[in-house]
Order: C-alpha cells, then sequence, then structure tokens
C-alpha cells in the first residue's frame, strides 16, 4: 500500500511508473504483473502465483534467479570499493582482469575492452569508434552503417534507428540519416521457392553489395549484424550467409559489428556466437550474459586494427571524448567475473548443448504437425515458433488480430512466460541455463496448450 494515498502496489504502479515498451494507454487503465521474487527458472508475483520463466528474463538471466554467489560478490565488492571512475586513465583493480579474461575468451584476435552499461549504449559506441575511426584515416565521408531489418541493437537514439524494427522508429524520428538497412536471412518469408540456402545466402550477398555501391561505398563505414537475430524473430541464417556476407564487406572496406548481446557466454553451446556462425568481426557487442543480468553493464570489444588507428587518432583529436560515469564499475566487473567464472567452472556449455537439444526435440514434437504454425526456429538454447493463418500457402495473420500476443497472455495465464516477438507472430524460448528437463518440458507443453486455445477462439482448430 501506498501510505501517503491508500493506494494498492498496483495502483501505485499505474499512477507513477513509466513503463519501457509498454500499450501506455491500456496499462494506465488495466495494469500489469509485478514480479516479488524468483528462484532457479520460477517467477512469483505479489499475489503468490508462480511462473517459469521461458524467456530468461530478456534473454539474460544465464545463471538463474537467485544465485548466491553473485549475490556475494556483489555484496563483498560494495563493501570492499562501492565505485570508482575509470575517465583520465583512472582505474580500479578488477576493471583490467575482466578485460583481460574476456579478450581471452574470444575466439578472435582483439585488444581492448570499452564498458557502458546496456547494449544499446554500447552500440552508440561502436558508431562513435567507427566515425573516429574513419576520420582518423582521413576518410570524412566514410560514416553510413549498414543494419538489417528485424535486427535488434538497442533503443538509444543512434541504436534504435540501426534495430530494423518499425515500432522503435514511427513516433520517435527514426533513424538517423546515415543508416541503411538491408534484407534479414528470413527463410519463411524471404527466400524464393526455387531457391537453396546456399542461393538464398549468394542473393543476400549481393542485395548488400547493391545497396554498398548504390549508397557510394565511400561513405559506408560498417555492417552490424546479431550471429543469430534474437528479438527480431529468432532467425538462424543458411551457414554460408556470414561467409558470404563478409566477402563484400572486405571488398568495400566495411567494417563488420558483431552484436552478440545475446548469444555471447553460452547460449549457443559455445562461448561466442561469432566460433558458431563464422563471423570475423573488427568489434563485437556484448551485455546481458556477461552479469547474467544481476547487475548492468555491457561491453564494446576492439581489435587490435581499430585500436591502432583510435590510439594514434588521439594525438590529432586530443583525449578519446567518450565514456559514461558508470564505465567498469566495480561492483559490475566483480559480477561481471564471478559469472564467467561460474560458466566455465560448472561447464554450462555442456549444459546449454544438452537443454537446447531437448528444447528443440520439444519444439519439433508439439508444433511440427500443428497447422498455426509455419517455421520451428533456433539454435542452441534459443527457440521459436511462428504462427500462420494458413500453410498452403503460407499466409500470415493480419497485425491486428494480435495472435502471438494473445497467446501469450493466454501462456502466462497458464504459468509460464514466453515473449510475442514484434514484427510477426512470433513466440520465443530462451531460458536460463539453470533450466530443467522437466521445467523445459511444461514451458513447451504449455505454449502448445495456449496456441491451441487461441486456435480455437479464432476458429482455425
Amino acid at each position: 500500500m501506498s501510505q501517503k494515498e491508500g493506494l494498492s502496489l498496483s495502483q501505485v504502479d499505474r499512477k507513477f511508473f513509466f513503463h519501457p515498451f509498454t500499450a501506455l494507454k491500456a496499462h494506465e487503465a488495466s495494469g500489469g504483473k509485478i514480479i516479488k521474487s524468483a528462484r532457479g527458472s520460477t517467477l512469483t508475483d505479489i499475489e503468490g502465483n508462480k511462473f517459469l520463466d521461458a524467456m530468461a528474463g530478456l534473454w539474460c538471466v544465464n545463471l538463474g534467479y537467485g544465485n548466491h554467489e553473485l549475490a556475494d560478490a556483489i555484496s563483498d565488492q560494495v563493501k570492499q570499493l562501492s565505485y570508482y571512475h575509470s575517465f583520465s586513465g583512472m582505474s580500479t583493480d578488477l576493471a583490467p582482469v575482466l578485460s583481460e579474461k574476456i579478450i581471452g575468451m574470444f575466439p578472435k584476435p582483439m585488444s581492448k575492452v570499452f564498458y557502458g552499461g546496456s547494449g544499446s549504449d554500447a552500440n552508440d559506441t561502436n558508431a562513435k569508434i567507427v566515425w573516429f575511426y574513419n576520420n582518423a584515416l582521413g576518410r570524412p565521408r566514410k560514416k553510413k552503417i549498414i543494419s538489417r531489418l528485424r535486427g535488434y541493437h538497442g533503443v538509444t537514439v543512434l541504436s534504435a534507428g540501426l534495430t530494423g524494427l518499425k515500432n522503435l522508429h514511427e513516433g520517435f524520428d527514426l533513424p538517423l540519416e546515415m543508416i541503411r538497412h538491408t534484407k534479414a536471412p528470413h527463410r519463411l518469408w524471404e527466400k524464393r521457392v526455387d531457391e537453396t540456402d546456399s542461393d538464398f545466402s549468394t542473393r543476400l550477398a549481393s542485395e548488400l553489395e547493391e545497396l554498398i555501391i548504390k549508397e557510394d561505398p565511400e561513405t559506408v563505414a560498417a555492417f552490424i549484424a546479431e550471429p543469430i537475430q534474437a528479438a527480431g524473430g529468432v532467425i538462424v541464417p543458411p551457414s554460408d550467409y556470414f561467409p558470404k556476407i563478409q566477402k563484400v564487406l572486405e571488398k568495400y572496406d566495411v567494417l563488420l559489428i558483431a552484436d552478440e548481446v545475446v548469444t555471447a557466454f553460452g547460449r549457443l553451446g559455445k562461448m561466442f556466437g561469432t566460433e558458431v556462425m563464422g563471423l570475423n568481426p573488427d568489434i563485437v557487442t556484448i551485455a546481458k550474459g556477461l552479469t547474467s543480468a544481476y547487475i548492468p553493464l555491457s561491453a564494446s570489444i576492439v581489435s587490435e586494427q581499430i585500436w591502432q588507428v583510435l590510439r594514434d587518432g588521439s594525438e590529432k583529436y586530443g583525449a578519446f571524448g567518450h565514456g559514461y560515469t558508470y564505465s567498469a564499475h566495480p561492483v559490475a566487473a566483480a559480477c561481471a567475473l564471478k559469472t564467467l567464472e561460474i560458466i566455465e567452472r560448472d561447464n554450462y556449455l555442456a549444459k546449454t548443448t544438452h537443454s537446447g537439444q531437448v528444447l528443440h526435440q520439444l519444439l519439433q514434437e508439439n508444433f511440427k504437425n500443428h497447422p498455426m504454425v509455419g517455421e520451428i526456429r533456433g539454435q542452441g538454447l534459443i527457440g521459436a515458433i511462428e504462427l500462420v493463418a494458413s500453410k498452403d500457402p503460407m499466409t500470415p495473420f493480419d497485425p491486428s488480430e494480435k495472435i502471438g500476443p494473445r497467446a501469450a497472455k493466454r501462456s502466462m495465464d497458464l504459468g509460464v512466460i514466453t515473449r510475442a516477438l514484434p514484427a510477426a507472430d512470433t513466440l520465443s524460448f530462451s531460458p536460463p541455463f539453470v533450466v530443467t528437463d522437466s521445467e523445459l518440458e511444461i514451458m513447451v507443453t504449455t505454449v502448445r496448450r495456449a496456441v491451441d486455445d487461441i486456435g480455437r477462439e479464432i476458429g482455425k482448430l
């Protein structure tokens, strides 16, 4: 209760809390769910209702809720050194150690780590690094960044434009003028009937090249991509997609930014999605799983080539004029070091490989022949189903019907939190690494019940 006004917590929430990614008028009228506690893969709301979290929060609580080692690492660090900045060459005793650890874990040779507080601000950092890099090389026109439709790269002014989802642009006057988008490797809707996966990859690489030529290669600086597009639909590219894309980038001297905010630190069965998908990036974005979301921390990892140009460029431009009050925050660094220690010590790569196999087997068993499921996608411990109005011919639902959100709402009513992704009626699965086989079965079968319920409501079953 609000002592001042005698309001319930739900009423206080609606009256004072400005929610992100929320239908504001609807929420003000009816409110939402308020979570009070959590353990493992299970959440509990203020009314005592329990929910299995099939999304690890927002693709991020990899080590599950209530991990005492992470809590102790945070607590101990607060007591020893709660904060100090990293401006003007200052540091704490943990930032160098964490940076060395991250560089050592990455599967490709890299040089330095720059810290922020979210994946969004890390991608803003990446853009500024790219622009500084080209200015230092005497290429002031080479500033455009190409992203992909359905890509998700954040919500700050710059990164929201990189994100290839209309709902992040409309109403905000985005994207900024230096951003361009190209097609996503989404087989369900973009691949032609007569194309092989290899043909599809070749066409997308050709379309990227055509875009670069149209824009003028002297103005195109970077291409940003997730190894697997997460929020945009759990889109897994063909195996030769990135090799063909990278040939185009190399031809026109376009840097590659790998956005590993979701895929880093084990979700795909390897420490980084770069290794799984065959990327050779110049800059890498990490966040989420770096601290298992126990405390905010993000980072940009840069190659030696990038670093040398930035270092030498600072002689012309002075101190690198970018950074945040909380860059390399010591409490976040302590949490990250413990998170990475646990992932390695407890062999979570093997666990996510096993759980991923169980997840995809369950998805196939429950949805392979479902009349409303047009495609089952994913890799490692991340998966999705896309709901369609018809499979022959393949036809999407009218967005106004909100089939995905209705199914997600029904699933939550049944005790499992999945997520309806934007730009399609896609339901996703990205559970904590600590999830058990039995919990995975409950997650998938509950979502099946929810989809069936909505199917009956609309006369599809």
